[in-house]
């Protein structure tokens, strides 16, 4: 569980998770241009996240296409419901 919660534990491993999410098969290319960053840097995020077990990688001719594992779901409906409750208690 440890590697888990160490695999989101960075601001564009959590945005490239919520991505991943809505667009299974996205490459990092393609992930790098949505969040305008550095393709190294998201490369090098996406690669510790299939090392922690919350995404996997299918290669596929001369691309790689990336989705989440049954962990990475888990933890993005658990990402989910800690904004919403975050949201709700801003509006106390």
């Amino acid at each position: 569980m440890q590697r888990h919660f160490r695999g989101m534990g960075n601001h564009y491993r959590i945005e490239i998770l919520l991505l991943v999410e809505r667009q299974k098969g996205i490459t990092v290319k393609a992930i790098t241009k949505t969040l305008e960053a550095n393709f190294k840097t998201i490369s090098h995020h996406t690669n510790y996240l299939v090392k922690a077990g919350l995404m996997h990688k299918k290669y596929w001719a001369n691309t790689v296409k990336h989705s989440l594992s049954p962990y990475g779901l888990l933890f993005v409906k658990f990402i989910r419901n800690f904004q919403r409750i975050g949201s709700e208690h801003k509006r106390i």
